[in-house]
């Protein structure tokens, strides 16, 4: 056991931020903690880390431990990416017996990302990552700690099971709230009904007569009766207040908007690059390329840090003589600039204030993006870095665009916020171009790929897991040929010792080499 931690209780101020009544981390534990933006992620591992002290708790470290902290040093001329695997390098050195990682994978490219998959894949030893990557998570986790509404829940397996189990929970809520609204009813049914019949006993029965009542003393009777219903009744109010309530979990409608242009774009080419290159002074970033967009194009641009992704970006929002653009269509650009929000205005002023589409779509969008309620009327001001990117795409989203151009749009936000907005763009019925090194999101959203490689850019028509495994035709050729060369040579090699020493197993071996020639001869 590397750490024990009991009774936990982080606060800020007068707020319960975190808490966790026992925790453990055993000696090959591999554990990825998420929970949504400002729940205390950070603040929790910084605790067990033994940088910071809980406000109530203790926790006893028996390990050799490191921490990377999310990277903000801006004072070295190298780049984020590369400053994050030197941080990352030297401190797998260390060979810690316990290593606490904060968005290790921020700033670093696909290919960095599967750099750092493999480190920790082949490192001895325990950790706990945060991290938005669902893929990376997946890949290396074996366990998700989850803090949700201050809580921290603990599921076995990677981000994937994680994701099947909460699925699970929420289905067993929804039942749950299926059947307490139903024994909730029955029993508001049932304190009505003996109200009714209390009131009616009071009544004098229709066939008595005024002497009779008297007489069989009727009215002690019936009062009798009206008091023991009116226990009744009141009995099952008892049981009423005393039944565990369950609040119902919130259905978002799904998204159906006016779109710009919508009958001369969809389906239509809308965009037409023709030999497009790419240059910073003398550095060729590209070499010419040509390919067409079309209405409702989904299309993902990808490749390494520094290749001229967001130049090519800026290529088809700013079009020259290489880039014409349809008429028809109107481009929203998202960038990690969010200068375009009014600080001093509300969520939802900054929202509408670009947008001809009704209030109740607009604020379904904010809903979607997790502002509920009087969250849409906070300013700006207040907001986090991750809140305001939420509040910049949702004021792109419902703009007046029909075609998305969007830059890293998933920094900074965290993992419920990005599948939030992956459901937004797959209901989307405009065109959307983004530039993304999150495998997952890429894999959820994009129909095509276009993929920079060697100064060369390759248009790829199909998704990204396609991309992943499909092998150009001229590679499969000349594989093909650089097998049969060989088996040429192999098969020189039998003859030349089968005239020297014939034997039954060279004889057996070159009908083999002969039957393996023509099979790749055949393809």
């Amino acid at each position: 056991m590397l750490l024990e931690a009991h009774h936990i209780k982080i606060y800020v101020k007068d707020r319960l931020l975190v808490e966790a009544p026992h925790l453990y981390i055993g000696a090959n534990d591999r554990i990825g903690l998420v929970g949504r933006n400002g729940s205390g992620k950070t603040t929790l591992m910084e605790v067990l880390a033994g940088m910071k002290s809980p406000d109530e708790g203790m926790v006893t470290l028996r390990a050799r431990c490191e921490f990377i902290p999310q990277l903000k040093r801006t004072d070295t001329t190298k780049s984020g990416g590369e400053l994050t695997q030197e941080i990352i390098q030297n401190t797998l050195l260390k060979e810690p017996e316990l290593l606490f990682a904060d968005e290790p994978t921020t700033n670093l490219d696909t290919s960095h990302i599967e750099w750092l998959e493999k480190k920790l894949q082949n490192w001895q030893g325990a950790f706990v990552i945060v991290s938005h990557d669902r893929t990376f998570l997946d890949a290396l986790c074996t366990s998700i700690w989850e803090i949700r509404g201050g809580k921290l829940n603990v599921y076995k397996g990677n981000y994937s099971k994680y994701a099947e189990q909460r699925e699970l929970e929420d289905r067993q809520h929804d039942q749950a709230y299926e059947q307490y609204m139903q024994e909730k009813k029955r029993l508001e049914r049932a304190i009505r009904l003996k109200e009714e019949k209390a009131e009616r006993a009071t009544k004098k029965p229709r066939k008595v007569s005024p002497s009779e009542s008297k007489i069989t003393g009727a009215k002690p009777y019936f009062a009798k009766k009206q008091k023991k219903m009116q226990k009744t009744a009141k009995a099952l109010e008892t049981r009423l207040e005393k039944l565990e309530k369950v609040e119902k979990r919130r259905e978002l409608p799904p998204i159906r908007m006016n779109l710009l242009n919508e009958d001369t774009f969809k389906g239509r080419i809308i965009m037409r690059v023709n030999d497009l290159s790419g240059t910073i002074g003398k550095r060729i970033l590209w070499q010419p390329v040509s390919f067409n967009v079309r209405g409702g194009d989904k299309l993902a641009i990808i490749g390494p840090n520094g290749c001229g992704k967001t130049t090519l970006v800026k290529s088809i929002i700013r079009p020259k003589e290489h880039v014409k653009l349809s008429p028809a269509v109107k481009i929203g650009y998202f960038s990690q600039n969010i200068d375009l929000l009014d600080i001093n205005k509300s969520v939802l002023d900054n929202v509408r204030s670009t947008s001809s589409q009704d209030e109740t779509l607009i604020r379904t969008v904010l809903a979607r993006l997790h502002f509920f309620r009087d969250d849409v009327y906070k300013p700006v001001a207040v907001l986090s870095g991750g809140e305001r990117v939420k509040v910049a795409l949702a004021k792109l989203f419902v703009s007046d665009v029909n075609t998305l151009v969007l830059d890293e749009p998933t920094n900074f936000l965290d993992i419920e916020t990005i599948e939030a907005l992956e459901s937004l763009l797959q209901e989307y019925e405009g065109t959307v171009l983004f530039v993304s090194h999150d495998r997952r999101f890429i894999k959820n959203i994009a129909k095509r790929i276009l993929a920079f490689d060697h100064s060369r850019i390759t248009v790829f028509e199909g998704s990204y897991e396609q991309f992943l495994t499909y092998v150009p035709p001229d590679t499969e050729l000349k594989n093909r040929e650089e097998q049969l060369l060989l088996l040429e040579t192999k098969i020189s090699d039998v003859l030349s010792r089968l005239s020297l020493e014939p034997s039954e197993e060279l004889e057996k071996e070159f009908q083999l080499l002969l039957a393996e020639k023509r099979k790749l001869q055949s393809i």
